[in-house]
């Protein structure tokens, strides 16, 4: 049995990050990370983890995209902005409002992604891993995770294309 506490210190900031970079949004990370913490619970009573930090990268992760999605379908039910947050150096108001449009924009798109597509893209791109760490996290081979990468990358543009017209 797994000590909670020593994963939860070791792990639980990580977690967090991942959730936060994703969402935007303090609050929902720490949900997010909750929620984690429960799905692993719930793996950890399946079968052993042999790595900690490989499969909550991979829950965050995934909760995280589910929230994003979850967040379209109810701006789209209730036809209200989302207004998103983003934490910029640059004090210009002008550089922040197209960072913080660009980041809503990315966001929505990343929803519209199959989820293994957003996912590899995510860890990427936002946890910055390597493709060596990608596979070794979602249990694929490199390539496989390099030809997922590729297509979100062509699918992501194409989706941000038409979000411009």
């Amino acid at each position: 049995m797994a000590d909670w506490d020593r994963v939860l210190e070791r792990n639980g900031p990580m977690v967090w990050r991942t959730a936060y970079r994703l969402l935007g949004s303090a609050e929902e990370a720490q949900d997010c990370l909750q929620e984690t913490f429960l799905s692993a619970l719930r793996v950890s009573r399946r079968e052993p983890v042999k790595n900690w930090p490989a499969l909550l990268r991979h829950l965050a992760t995934a909760r995280a995209l589910d929230r994003l999605r979850q967040r379209l379908r109810e701006r789209k039910r209730e036809s209200e902005a989302d207004v998103t947050a983003v934490a910029q150096d640059d004090t210009n108001p002008v550089h922040v409002l197209e960072a913080s449009e660009l980041a809503r924009r990315l966001r929505e798109a990343l929803t519209q992604l199959p989820p293994r597509e957003a996912e590899v893209f995510a860890l990427r791109f936002v946890e910055e891993m390597s493709y060596r760490e990608i596979a070794q996290t979602l249990g694929l081979k490199e390539n496989a995770g390099a030809v997922l990468l590729h297509e979100a990358r062509a699918k992501l543009r194409s989706l941000l294309r038409e979000q411009n017209q």
